[in-house]
C-alpha cells in the first residue's frame, strides 16, 4: 500500500514538472513572438502623409527614391502633417535618396511653416496646419512602446480590408476574431488597422490647403522696398504705405523662381526688417509688413541706399545673382540727406533705384531741401522709367500697377548692367607661326586674365573665341560656355594653329560667326590680339567692325605695327590700342583695358 502511495505523489510530481516545464516554454515562446511584433518595423511608401496616421510617435521604414517633387513636403525642421513623411526625412537630413528607419513624432500645429531647399528636396511654404510632426534618427527612447503596425485614419474602409473584417470595428484584440493572444491592442473606434504594405488614399482635410506658387517665372528680381518710417510721416500715412508694400506683395507673386522682396525701414539710421530669403510667398510677406511698427527720426534715404548696396543685396541674405536688383525708395516730402553719390555707387553695384515721392515741399519749404532736383540726381534714367511723384498719400495706390510692370520689365532695368556684366566679349587671336608655342600659351593666359574681371553667366557677360592664321576657326561661340569656369577651361584647351597672318579676314569672320549672333541687348567688345603686320588690308573689315558698333581694342606684340593697331581700334585710338614689346609683358595691360572699358561705360550718357 505504501509503495503505491509513493508511486502516484511519483506521479503527480512529474506531471507538474512537465506542466510546468511545458508552460515555461510556452511562455518563452510567447515572449518571443511578443518581442518579434516589437520590432517588426513597418515600411511605408513616399507618398504616405503624417496626417494619415493617428499614432502620436512611432518608427517606419522608408524606401529610396523619395527625393522626387511630387512627394511634397511643407515646412523647414517641424513640418505640415500633410507633408510625405519619407520626403520630410530626405529634407531634413536624416535619411538621404536610399531610404532607411526613422522615428517620427507628433507635435502641435504651427501657425506658419517656412519652406526652403535641402538635401535635393524644395520644401515649400504653408501659412498654417492643424498638426506637425519631427523627423529623427530611429533610436527608441526607453519606456516607449513603438508600434509595429501603424493606425491609419480613413473616412472609408478600404474594400479588400472590408471584405477580411465585415463584423463592425473592435476595440479589444481580445474579442477580435482570430487575435493572437498578447497582441498590441491597437484598434480605436472608428479606425482600421491597414498592413505595412497599404499605402493610404489622399487626406482628406477638413481645413482646405491652398497651393503655394513657386512665383512668376517672368518676373525673377531680387526687390528691396526703402519705406520712409521718419516722424514727419505720421502713423496714418505709415499705414497707407504699409497697406501700399502688402499690395506689391500680393501683386507680385512671391517666390523662389520669381520676384523675392525684403523691406528695409529708413529714420535717422536704416533698419533690416527681413531680406530676400525670410519670405518665399506673399501670403507670409504680407503678414510680415502688417506687424512693421515706425521707427521715426530724420528721413536719411541716402544712407540708406548706401545700407542696402553695402549689405542688402549678398548672396547670405538670398540674392540670386543671376536676377536684376532692384532698390524702390519710398520718400515722404524729401529727404533729410544728399542721395545723389548714394545712388551713383549703387547704381554701379547693378542696382536698379526706382524712387516714389509722395506729395513734396511747397514753396515755403523748399529752402529745406538739400538736394534740389534730388530725383532725377539719384536715377539713372531721368526720362520717368525710374521715377514717380504722387500728389498725395491717397493717390498712392494708383502706381501699384506701373511700377509692377516696370520692376519686372527685365529687358529696360538698364541700371543693373555694369562694365563687367553687361557685354558680350570676342577674342580674336592671331595663332601665327612667328607667334610660337610658348608665346601663344603666354597669350591665351592673358585672354584668362582679362576673362577672370567679368561675371560670366547666360545672362550677365559672354565670351567667345576666334583663332586665325591665313584661315579662321571658331574656337568657341558666345553661346557655348555660361559660367567662368567653364569658359577658363575652353581658353586653356585652345591649341596653336601656326601659318600666316590675315588679320582683316579675321576681323569679318569674327563679324559674321560671333558678333552675328550676339544680343542686342549686350555691349559688343573685340579684344584682337597679335604679333605683326597683317597680310591682307585691315581697313575695311575694322571700319564695318565699328559701324556695326563693335568696340573693338587692338593689342599688339613684338613686331605688330602700331599704326594698323590704331587703324583696327574704335577711337580714340588712344584708349583702345596697345602695345608690348615682348610677350612676357602683356600681363601688365589687363588692368588698364579693363579700367579703360569701365570707363567707357560709365561715360555713356543716362539717358
Amino acid at each position: 500500500m505504501g509503495t503505491v502511495v509513493l508511486t502516484m505523489k511519483a506521479s503527480v510530481i512529474e506531471m507538474f514538472l512537465v506542466l510546468l516545464v511545458t508552460g515555461i516554454h510556452s511562455n518563452k515562446e510567447m515572449t518571443k513572438k511578443i518581442k518579434r511584433l516589437k520590432f517588426n518595423v513597418p515600411q511605408i511608401n513616399c507618398d504616405v502623409k503624417a496626417g494619415k496616421i493617428i499614432n502620436p510617435e512611432f518608427i517606419v521604414k522608408c524606401p529610396a527614391g523619395c527625393q522626387d517633387p511630387k512627394y511634397h513636403v511643407y515646412g523647414t525642421d517641424v513640418y505640415a502633417s500633410y507633408s510625405s513623411v519619407c520626403g520630410a526625412a530626405v529634407h531634413s537630413g536624416v535619411l538621404d535618396n536610399s531610404g532607411g528607419k526613422i522615428l517620427v513624432r507628433k507635435v502641435a500645429g504651427q501657425s506658419g511653416y517656412k519652406g526652403s531647399y535641402s538635401n535635393g528636396v524644395q520644401s515649400l511654404s504653408l501659412p498654417r496646419w492643424r498638426e506637425s510632426f519631427i523627423v529623427s534618427e530611429s533610436k527608441p527612447q526607453k519606456g516607449v512602446t513603438y508600434p509595429s503596425a501603424l493606425t491609419y485614419s480613413s473616412s472609408k474602409t478600404p474594400a479588400a480590408k472590408a471584405d477580411l473584417w465585415s463584423t463592425p470595428t473592435y476595440t479589444s484584440s481580445q474579442n477580435r476574431p482570430g487575435a493572437n493572444p498578447g497582441e498590441m491592442d491597437f484598434w480605436k473606434p472608428g479606425s482600421v488597422l491597414l498592413d505595412a504594405g497599404f499605402v493610404p488614399k489622399e487626406e482628406l482635410s477638413t481645413q482646405s490647403l491652398e497651393p503655394v506658387s513657386l512665383g512668376d517665372p517672368n518676373c525673377k528680381v531680387d526687390l528691396s522696398f526703402l519705406i520712409d518710417g521718419s516722424s514727419s510721416i505720421g502713423k496714418r500715412r505709415f499705414r497707407i504705405q504699409k497697406q501700399f508694400l502688402a499690395d506689391i506683395a500680393q501683386a507680385l507673386d512671391i517666390g523662389p523662381a520669381g520676384p523675392l522682396m525684403g523691406v528695409v525701414q529708413y529714420g535717422d539710421n536704416p533698419a533690416t526688417h527681413f531680406n530676400l530669403r525670410t519670405h518665399t510667398n506673399s501670403r507670409d510677406l504680407k503678414t510680415a509688413i502688417e506687424k512693421i511698427t515706425q521707427r521715426g527720426g530724420l528721413a536719411n534715404a541716402g544712407r540708406a541706399i548706401s545700407f542696402v548696396t553695402k549689405n542688402f543685396f549678398s548672396k547670405a541674405n538670398g540674392n540670386r545673382g543671376g536676377s536684376p536688383n532692384v532698390a524702390v525708395v519710398l520718400v515722404d516730402g524729401w529727404p533729410t540727406d544728399k542721395v545723389e553719390e548714394a545712388s551713383r555707387l549703387a547704381r554701379e553695384s547693378g542696382i536698379n533705384i526706382f524712387f516714389i515721392t509722395i506729395e513734396g515741399a511747397v514753396e515755403n519749404e523748399k529752402q529745406y531741401v538739400l538736394e534740389p532736383n534730388f530725383v532725377n540726381k539719384a536715377v539713372c534714367r531721368t526720362n520717368g522709367f525710374y521715377s514717380f511723384h504722387v500728389q498725395s498719400w491717397f493717390g498712392l495706390h494708383k502706381t501699384l500697377q506701373p511700377l509692377v510692370k516696370r520692376v519686372c520689365d527685365t529687358e529696360r532695368l538698364a541700371c543693373s548692367k555694369t562694365c563687367l556684366n553687361s557685354a558680350d566679349i570676342g577674342f580674336v587671336i592671331d595663332g601665327s607661326s612667328s607667334v610660337g608655342t610658348g608665346n601663344f600659351r603666354t597669350v591665351l593666359q592673358f585672354v584668362a586674365n582679362l576673362s577672370k574681371e567679368f561675371e560670366i553667366s547666360d545672362t550677365d557677360t559672354r565670351v567667345g573665341a576666334v583663332q586665325y592664321t591665313y584661315e579662321q576657326r571658331l574656337e568657341f561661340g558666345f553661346d557655348k560656355y555660361s559660367s567662368k569656369a567653364d569658359v577658363l577651361n575652353a581658353i586653356k584647351r585652345v591649341g596653336y594653329w601656326s601659318g600666316g597672318t590675315s588679320t582683316g579676314a579675321a576681323i569679318n569672320y569674327a563679324l559674321e560667326q560671333l558678333f552675328q549672333k550676339s544680343k542686342p541687348n549686350k555691349r559688343k567688345l573685340m579684344i584682337l590680339i597679335t604679333d605683326g603686320r597683317s597680310y591682307d588690308d585691315v581697313r575695311i573689315p575694322a571700319l564695318a567692325a565699328h559701324l556695326k558698333g563693335v568696340i573693338t581694342y587692338a593689342v599688339g606684340v613684338a613686331w605688330a605695327a602700331q599704326e594698323e593697331l590704331e587703324v583696327i581700334a574704335t577711337h580714340p585710338a588712344r584708349d583702345h590700342s596697345f602695345f608690348a614689346d615682348d610677350f612676357d609683358n602683356l600681363y601688365q595691360y589687363v588692368p588698364r583695358i579693363i579700367r579703360n572699358i569701365c570707363t567707357e561705360f560709365n561715360s555713356q550718357p543716362r539717358n
